[in-house]
């Protein structure tokens, strides 16, 4: 009776993480690197509102061309300034906040790379990376801070 539960037991342990595996494997087989395709007002409005939902309400600002040549989005926090605009301490020890767009069938989903958190964007439009992935670097992606500087 015992080496029967211990075996009863073991196989749907085995079963679980089998099908665990086949859910992994279906949705990231599913996921594409995407970029927006006809970015709208009401598209960046969803994104914006997604980011700072993302970053705990922290306002976000983004450019209009956010998402549209990359599928990678970096979001820095901003350094407080003084008046003059010098920072206030000498160094920023946040680590930046990365975002991917991905293609997942018909839908557009936000990834946040740190937890792994998704958004399906409803009012965005986008189509898989065309042609091979590049590297990122500091010159091909975007970033944005959350209170409205965006730079290349």
């Amino acid at each position: 009776m015992m080496g029967e539960r211990a075996t009863a037991g073991a196989a749907l342990a085995v079963a679980a993480l089998l099908g665990w595996a086949a859910c992994a494997t279906a949705s990231g087989r599913e996921d594409r690197p995407a970029v927006l395709t006809t970015p709208t007002a009401a598209g960046r409005a969803e994104l914006r509102r997604t980011l700072s939902a993302a970053l705990h309400g922290a306002p976000v600002t983004i450019a209009a061309d956010a998402l549209t040549r990359e599928s990678t989005l970096i979001v820095e926090r901003t350094q407080p300034r003084t008046p003059g605009g010098v920072p206030l301490s000498g160094r920023e020890t946040g680590r930046p906040e990365h975002f991917r767009l991905v293609k997942q069938g018909s839908r557009c989903v936000l990834v946040h790379e740190r937890t792994g958190e998704r958004w399906t964007l409803k009012a965005a439009t986008c189509s898989p990376l065309s042609g091979e992935r590049r590297p990122l670097t500091r010159r091909n992606h975007r970033q944005i801070d959350e209170t409205g500087g965006a730079f290349a």
